[in-house]
């Protein structure tokens, strides 16, 4: 299990970014961090897995717990050796390296079964069988999210963390890296989804967690907070008006009333 509890994180000795944020996943469980921008996701998943000195953060306080021994001082190198892989907000793949090269660089940390899980990403995306010796950089923009997950699969994690996957891809791919979600964590991966998509990541998600100014403002059952009318109303775009009908919040010129966590 991962445990980050009461964690605060500060930029550049004076931007405080994290303000005591708490979130647990569980053993084969998918967790939804959901949020808007600047809300604190991508730096919440900079803190687990190590990458927080290389924009010049630094946990203040709190703890990051994995199985049990605290991870917050570990090298990135050591995260992943330990389980831990994450998949990077933008994708970030090799442009310049073939499918198979990119691959490659998941494995660095589990060489001796490199073989096993290659099968096994191409199995999960056939596109990438299919040109696995082309370069990269001329992927089409799902190809390489596919691309950038295999990747990150290569090492064999037990938890897998998605920051912002179906950004900026059409519905019809955001639905496969859905599927592809809950086929990772059926063979046995934890999961957990930073997303704005709120209505993708709680539809598949066992809990969620919302985030606003770099702390939790609401969590519990995935499809209580589908329920939840706050959530629907700030981050699922659906609002019920005086009758009872229910509208998009594209329909809606202002808000009609304030969070109730803000209240």
């Amino acid at each position: 299990m991962l445990e980050v509890a009461n964690l605060e994180v500060v930029y550049n000795e004076v931007i405080l970014v994290l303000r005591g944020l708490s979130i647990e996943v569980p053993d084969g469980d998918i967790v939804a961090l959901l949020g808007s921008n600047g809300a604190g996701k991508t730096t919440t998943s900079r803190a687990i897995t190590g990458l927080l000195g290389v924009h010049d953060g630094a946990a203040t306080k709190g703890t990051v717990t994995w199985k049990g021994r605290d991870i917050s001082k570990d090298k990135p190198s050591a995260t992943v050796a330990n389980g831990i892989s994450q998949v990077m907000e933008g994708r970030r793949i090799f442009a310049e390296l073939t499918i198979d090269e990119n691959l490659a660089t998941g494995a660095f940390t589990n060489r001796a079964n490199e073989k096993k899980n290659y099968d096994r990403i191409m199995a999960l995306f056939p596109v990438l069988l299919e040109r696995h010796d082309q370069t990269a950089g001329y992927l089409s923009g799902g190809e390489q999210q596919m691309l950038a997950i295999g990747r990150a699969m290569m090492a064999e994690p037990e938890l897998l963390i998605l920051d912002e996957p179906s950004l900026g891809l059409a519905p019809l791919l955001v639905q496969q890296v859905r599927d592809v979600i809950l086929e990772i964590n059926a063979e046995g991966t934890s999961v957990l989804l930073i997303e704005q998509n709120a209505a993708m990541a709680l539809s598949i998600a066992n809990t969620g967690y919302i985030m606003e100014t770099g702390k939790i403002v609401m969590d519990g059952d995935a499809e209580k907070l589908r329920n939840d009318e706050d959530v629907q109303e700030f981050y699922l775009g659906l609002h019920t008006d005086e009758s009872g009908e229910r509208k998009s919040f594209r329909d809606v010129k202002h808000y009609k009333r304030r969070k109730r966590w803000l209240s």
